[in-house]
């Protein structure tokens, strides 16, 4: 599927099925947001975000507690699913898209290396979080991250309307 087909598919969807969606954006500073509202109509659905790119800002307008940032660390699993439950409800909306990671080139660890991305999707069937692991410059990891945010987004809206029919 072409790049901008993934974000028409997602806006169809969230129209289909009448939902909303907002986002928390951490290594990929807005740019899933930029793509959902590349489409034409896509207020309809797209209700906001937060580039929530230091822990304050993910604890104070996201939501992540205190405490996961100080045992999982900004860039875990945890906080990802933290930020896309946080956003759907300080946004008001049936879906949250939490993003972190390290984009590079700097920044990675031997635990926590450059491209280790975690996304996570809320929303009416609960949580879903993905670890990803991508390569190159940092454009193309923010890249990655945002297509692969499309298609996990995508997945989750298709397995919710396959549970209501």
């Amino acid at each position: 599927m072409s790049k901008k087909l993934l974000e028409e598919s997602v806006g169809k969807e969230l129209l289909a099925q009448g939902l909303t969606i907002a986002c928390a954006e951490s290594c990929t500073g807005g740019l899933l947001t930029s793509r959902l509202t590349d489409i034409a109509g896509s207020s309809a659905y797209v209700m906001g975000s937060v580039v929530s790119y230091t822990n304050r800002i993910k604890e104070s307008l996201v939501g992540v507690r205190h405490e996961t940032l100080l045992s999982h660390g900004a860039v875990s699993e945890e906080t990802a699913r933290e930020m896309a439950e946080g956003i759907a409800r300080a946004i008001g909306t049936d879906i949250g898209v939490g993003i972190t990671g390290i984009a590079g080139p700097g920044g990675g660890t031997k635990q926590k290396p450059v491209g280790l991305v975690f996304i996570a999707v809320s929303g009416p069937r609960g949580t879903m979080v993905k670890e990803n692991h991508f390569s190159g410059a940092r454009t193309e990891i923010k890249r990655q991250t945002t297509d692969t945010a499309l298609e996990l987004t995508r997945a989750y809206l298709e397995q919710l309307k396959r549970e209501q029919a």
